[in-house]
């Protein structure tokens, strides 16, 4: 799997800027609409839970602004997994030239859709990042761990896409179904409310999500300035390592009939 990906880093760099050039080409504000969408998207959740729903954080101060930093620093890290996850079923549907016509590294395809969303992400990052300067002044000196705490998620999205993109070949379904199932986590994550605001007899269905984690763990390092509980880490770290090799397994020993298929 790494010498794989080690091998064909020139291509999938080359993949991932296309990607993101592609995205917004023939627009009038051109890849500037990343640094935007983040920001609108900020601005509508803020409103709706905060002055609609009347939503606060408990523990916190209570003010708009702070509710808005926690949950933009939430909304930032999932949209990365959904994101990658919605993609995923279609990810060979949408690239048949590539089975049929020429030989090419189909197993970098996940990578380059995981690229392209870690832009985003970090686009929306900087995003928070001025906003939470502009109110409260730096943040913890533990928000240089983020890159580390966000580690067991991005084998976990890749290991998940390998799989997905494969199903999806032989399994047309699978991407409706995806895409309810990423909905139904973003209101089952901590990210418009805490897992103690859960009566304790349903907290455990949250729990069960993975993403919980990796939100709570987050928030901690960019807001409470708290040091992640390293021998949680360790665990989830060492399974999204084991998902992401067991993910390109399976990619590689299902591509085979993905020319007969499609």
């Amino acid at each position: 799997m790494v010498r794989s990906l080690v091998k064909h880093r020139n291509l999938t760099a080359s993949l991932i800027r296309r990607e993101v050039i592609g995205r917004y080409r023939g627009s009038m504000l051109g890849t500037l609409w990343s640094f935007f969408n983040p920001l609108l998207m900020l601005l509508i959740y803020t409103f709706v839970f905060s002055v609609v729903f009347q939503a606060r954080w408990q523990g916190g101060s209570g003010s708009k602004t702070e509710f808005a930093m926690v949950l933009f620093a939430g909304l930032l890290v999932f949209n990365v997994f959904s994101e990658c996850l919605n993609r995923a079923p279609t990810l060979i549907l949408m690239n048949v030239n590539y089975v049929k016509k020429v030989v090419f590294p189909l197993e970098i395809l996940p990578v380059v859709s995981q690229g392209a969303a870690v832009f985003h992400g970090l686009v929306s990052f900087g995003v928070w990042f001025v906003f939470y300067f502009i109110f409260f002044g730096l943040p913890p000196v533990t928000a240089w761990l983020f890159p580390i705490v966000i580690l067991p998620l991005m084998f976990l999205v890749i290991g998940l896409g390998w799989f997905l993109a494969s199903l999806g070949v032989y399994l047309r379904d699978v991407a409706q179904f995806v895409g309810l199932l990423v909905t139904a986590m973003m209101f089952l994550s901590p990210i418009f409310y805490p897992v103690s605001a859960l009566p304790p007899k349903y907290q455990f269905v949250m729990e069960l999500n993975p993403m919980t984690s990796v939100i709570e763990q987050v928030r901690g390092v960019l807001i409470s300035g708290v040091l992640p509980r390293w021998h949680d880490y360790a665990m989830q770290l060492g399974g999204s390592m084991l998902l992401a090799w067991l993910g390109y397994v399976w990619f590689q020993k299902t591509r085979k009939g993905f020319a007969d298929v499609l």
